[in-house]
């Protein structure tokens, strides 16, 4: 210890003797000193060992996008999506990209989108494809920007004769005369005919669209939801086919959403567009069921406004849209975090979300029946008011219903955020939040990843929205649910916030990814630059020196109920085996991670483990097969298939 000291005091005595010769400055040398110090310290192996360890990944220049979804494939490799990467002047000249990066080899190959893709909503398919819906339409225009009046056009269909397509461009005409053009082609429905004779009712069709003045300044202002004429029209559809105007105004414009959706395909690399959604959605939320569907909830639309209910689930079987707008009417601000229960179609509803929305509606967590539409909220959660931008995850085993909410802020801009962490046990007879511990410091924006020796990983964030005042909080802890106390990691060296994401990779490291700060300053007044680096977190589990176990080999296809048994040289020190589900991020909303454990017996070449029966439990999709020592050391998982 004492070499080492009088080793520090030699160094600084160089730096300081440096400074004096050179004419700089002595804190800056002082600094030198200390970052040396700081650097030889987290690569040391006894730190390594006890913290984790980060690497920071430079992605070459020509293949660096703006990070704004994250996808774990089923070959193991990362789908970074950007789409325009809340760039505009990327969205107009349709410089939409996506990256797959190969943590493996470092090896990365920019595949462009066929669509804007920045802040819709993704997930993993049963078969391994990523469904993407939903995307930006139109980009946000702020106070003072907006120089003609604009507003929703409520299209009117009487006719039960057939649909009427008005295509972009289409001319709406106020009872004063004043003239608006639709943004967006529309199609309405033919109106729904009842009864016979006397007794028939015909009920108009509705579908909104996005109209501006076609005249800049205030005279185009209308406060009134007057009826609109459509310009243009054959005679006999000028009396079925109308507008009902919203407020026409000069106000705040908000994002509006498209209603296209696509899949990718991991082992081909490539984008295919499906039929599209009943409803454009911007800031959506998908969830997969046990089923094989997909939840498709909330969202901005295509005239910039909160989706009030007009869920809708996508069947990957014949890949269409099933419209539930009539039975699922939950108001949700947007991405809303959903999980399945183990009660099927029974959904959990943390409370945790992302903006847009009021505050007074749609932020009281509770369960919501799926079948029926019945809400039921859920009581005790702590700072019940700063649940934007919080965090929600399965903590341990799912089998152990157990959730956790951490970090979140106050509606909007507000600069108010929590550190706290609260617990959700759905196998309480009476579920409620508990209280768990606190973060270091209140943390907008934190991600949380299941780990294969059932911690979580709770990473980055900042105190403020979107890391004003240069707030990122470069921190990093593990969260262990048979302790419910949190254990410190190795600070990331990039501070991350709003736009960002992670994934466990198949040899139990952590990838995280973007981050897009409002601001580079502390003062606030350098525009902020979106992160493209690419960090990679190394758990202290692979940094004990402790050999690593090996699964030998793995089925590619285990079904529930299904005993196999995975070859390993290792048997006699395996402690458990896992199923850990390929997920997807972005916005810290990650509803489809999820740690399965399996009953698992040893056997003289191995281990035999058994899948559990129930699709809530696991439901279908590929999966990370880990086998974890008597140390907390996985193995490499071997990704297999649950059909």
């Amino acid at each position: 210890m004492r070499a080492k000291t009088r080793r520090y005091r030699q160094i600084a005595l160089v730096a300081v003797a440096a400074a004096v010769l050179l004419g700089v400055n002595v804190p800056p040398a002082f600094s030198y000193v200390q970052e040396w110090r700081h650097e030889r310290l987290i690569n040391s192996p006894d730190y390594k060992a006890q913290y984790g360890h980060w690497d920071t990944i430079e992605v070459p220049p020509d293949n660096r996008v703006n990070s704004i979804h994250a996808v774990l494939l089923s070959t193991g490799k990362v789908l970074l999506i950007a789409g325009s990467g809340n760039k505009e002047d990327m969205f107009a000249t349709k410089a939409l990209k996506s990256l797959v990066y190969d943590p493996t080899t470092g090896q990365s190959r920019m595949i462009p989108v066929p669509d804007d893709m920045f802040c819709g909503g993704q997930t993993v398919l049963p078969d391994g494809r990523v469904l993407f819906a939903g995307g930006t339409q139109r980009y946000e225009k702020l106070d003072g920007a907006v120089t003609n009046a604009a507003g929703a056009m409520r299209v009117k269909n009487e006719s039960p004769d057939g649909p009427r397509f008005l295509p972009a461009g289409t001319e709406f005409v106020a009872p004063s005369g004043q003239k608006y053009k639709s943004d967006f082609d529309v199609t309405v429905p033919p109106a729904t005919k009842a009864g016979v004779g006397r007794r028939t009712q015909v009920t108009a069709a509705e579908e909104k669209v996005f109209v501006e003045s076609e005249a800049p300044g205030p005279q185009a202002v209308n406060g009134n939801r007057d009826k609109y004429t459509v310009s243009g029209l054959p005679a006999a559809d000028s009396k079925n086919v109308y507008g009902i105007g919203e407020p026409m105004t000069l106000d705040k414009q908000d994002y509006q959403g498209t209603n296209k959706a696509y899949t990718f395909d991991p082992k081909t690399e490539a984008w295919t567009q499906l039929p599209d959604m009943n409803q454009p959605r911007w800031y959506p939320t998908l969830t997969p069921l046990s089923d094989g569907n997909v939840l498709t909830v909330a969202g901005l639309d295509g005239v910039g406004q909160v989706l009030n209910g007009l869920s809708e689930e996508f069947n990957p079987r014949t890949n269409t849209w099933i419209d539930r707008r009539n039975t699922l009417t939950q108001y949700f601000p947007t991405y809303p975090a959903l999980f399945e229960t183990e009660k099927p179609r029974q959904i959990v509803y943390t409370g945790s979300n992302a903006g847009y929305g009021p505050a007074t509606e749609g932020r009281t967590p509770g369960f919501w029946d799926i079948n029926t539409g019945a809400f039921t909220p859920i009581p005790g959660l702590r700072d019940p008011q700063l649940m934007e931008t919080s965090g929600s995850s399965w903590i341990g085993p799912v089998q152990d219903q157990r959730l956790a909410v951490v970090g979140g802020g106050g509606v909007g801009e507000s600069p108010v955020s929590s550190a706290r962490i609260d617990f959700l046990n759905l196998k309480d007879p009476a579920p409620h939040f508990t209280p768990g511990p606190n973060l270091a410091q209140p943390t907008r924006y934190p991600n949380l990843v299941n780990l294969p020796d059932d911690t979580t990983l709770i990473t980055n964030g900042s105190l403020d929205y979107r890391g004003k005042g240069a707030t990122n909080n470069h921190l990093a802890y593990t969260l262990d649910p048979a302790t419910n106390q949190l254990t410190p990691m190795a600070d990331p060296r990039i501070g991350r916030d709003y736009h960002t994401e992670s994934l466990l990779l198949p040899d139990g490291r952590v990838l995280v990814a973007g981050s897009d700060p409002l601001f580079d300053d502390e003062k606030n007044t350098v525009p902020g630059t979106f992160e493209q680096r690419i960090e990679i977190f190394t758990p202290p589990y692979l940094e004990s020196g402790a050999p690593r176990p090996t699964i030998s080999s793995a089925p590619p296809t285990m079904t529930r109920g299904q005993t196999v048994t995975i070859p390993t040289p290792d048997a006699s020190r395996i402690a458990k085996a896992r199923l850990i589900r390929t997920s997807s991020a972005t916005h810290v909303t990650t509803s489809d991670m999820r740690d399965v454990a399996l009953d698992m017996q040893k056997t003289p070449d191995g281990v035999s483990v058994t899948v559990p029966n129930e699709a809530t439990i696991v439901p279908p999709g590929p999966y990370m097969l880990f086998l974890v020592d008597d140390k907390g050391v996985p193995s490499e998982a071997k990704i297999v298939d649950v059909p």
